[in-house]
């Protein structure tokens, strides 16, 4: 069942891709007072993907992040964290990161120009990204496309300043997705 994933990027169909959510990871880590990077995840979000292997300028990628999904393993801290000190999802309920360069770095890797809308704050962050490569899916039978992203930026630029430096100011996020070709 395993497929022969093609791991050059002009070898990727290009086309539009969606979200499999199935097989999809938002994880956060931050610096807890020097001691662990403590670790959490969002269950719900979505990604469009637009990829132009040949033209990859022309690539775009928009994700949604639904804040209220925060899954820390505890639901009391989870109740604070999307309270009105931290990520107040009452008035700010999602975040959301928009694509406005793509450039192949080497090989695989892409580096993502983009801005990341968190807390009603717009910021130009960069995202890297290694396309783990693409085939057709044996189960699926769809054309999958996958990759691991890593996006890091500083909280504190966004207006969440709380706690800085017991609670580290720099958020790590990393993404593993794969697409399904539409």
């Amino acid at each position: 069942l395993q497929p022969t994933l093609k791991q050059e990027i002009v070898e990727i169909k290009a086309g539009n891709y969606t979200l499999d959510k199935d097989h999809a990871a938002l994880l956060f880590k931050i610096n807890h007072m020097g001691f662990s990077s403590y670790v959490g995840r969002f269950n719900e979000f979505n990604v469009s993907l637009n990829f132009d292997p040949e033209n990859i300028e022309k690539s775009s990628i928009e994700a949604i992040i639904d804040m209220r999904s925060i899954d820390v393993n505890n639901s009391d801290f989870a109740a604070t964290l999307l309270g009105p000190s931290w990520l107040d999802t009452q008035n700010f309920p999602q975040a959301v990161f928009r694509s406005v360069s793509i450039k192949k770095i080497d090989g695989e890797q892409l580096r993502i120009e983009g801005e990341l809308t968190f807390l009603g704050v717009t910021k130009a962050v960069l995202m890297t990204a290694k396309l783990n490569g693409a085939a057709n899916n044996p189960l699926t039978r769809q054309y999958t496309l996958g990759f691991a992203a890593d996006l890091r930026f500083n909280r504190s630029e966004f207006g969440l300043k709380k706690f800085i430096p017991v609670v580290g100011d720099e958020v790590n996020i990393e993404i593993h997705s794969e697409f399904q070709r539409q």
